[in-house]
């Protein structure tokens, strides 16, 4: 059962959050739900490609470029820093590259998408005003991503069936968490559901 408010139109993209070889069930960082989700977001992203967004996640190349808390999270994961990591970790799963163009890229070194403003002023510039959103991880990416969407004031589709997270539990309670305290903001539905609701 799907929570669409609407019809999806020509002013949406999708914006597919860090489906990079680096969480996939071979990567370092390993969301083993990705590869049983990557099919349904294929079908998303091939629906129209010029109106798709993939976000990579990029570590620094050491632990000492990034600021803050930051500095100690790489210490821990010095083996996920750019200068010991393969560089195909970061490349899109397969099934996904080769929309990539028409598709645009957008790298980040955050977890939101929009923290440093890039993405909403090259948004805002498109005339944009819906996000449909798919990716990994439910709990860290896609929610940090969501909410500043949300912040931004997007529509916000949330694909149910095209999310994943290394954590069950947790991807459990921010579905609950989507559905119950943004339910205003943030609507949940299935990508087949979305795929009939959206006309780019």
């Amino acid at each position: 059962m799907g929570e669409l408010k609407g019809p999806i139109g020509r002013a949406a993209r999708h914006l597919c959050v860090d489906m990079q070889v680096l969480f996939s069930p071979q990567g370092p960082w390993p969301a083993p739900w990705s590869a049983r989700v990557l099919p349904v977001v294929m079908m998303l992203a091939e629906r129209s490609p010029q109106h798709t967004i993939f976000t990579r996640f990029i570590p620094p190349r050491q632990a000492e470029e990034m600021p803050g808390v930051w500095r100690d999270y790489y210490r821990k994961w010095r083996a996920v820093t750019r200068e010991r990591l393969d560089p195909a970790m970061l490349e899109l799963m397969a099934g996904l590259r080769h929309l990539a163009p028409p598709a645009t890229l957008f790298d980040k070194m955050v977890y939101s998408a929009f923290a440093d403003g890039r993405l909403h002023g090259a948004l805002r510039a498109d005339g944009v005003d819906t996000l449909i959103v798919t990716g990994s991880e439910t709990d860290v990416c896609v929610l940090s991503s969501v909410l500043g969407a949300v912040d931004h004031g997007y529509r916000v589709i949330l694909a149910r069936d095209a999310v994943c997270s290394s954590s069950d539990q947790a991807h459990d309670a921010m579905l609950t968490l989507y559905r119950t305290r943004f339910d205003l903001q943030i609507e949940l539905a299935e990508a087949g559901e979305i795929l009939e609701a959206w006309k780019p």
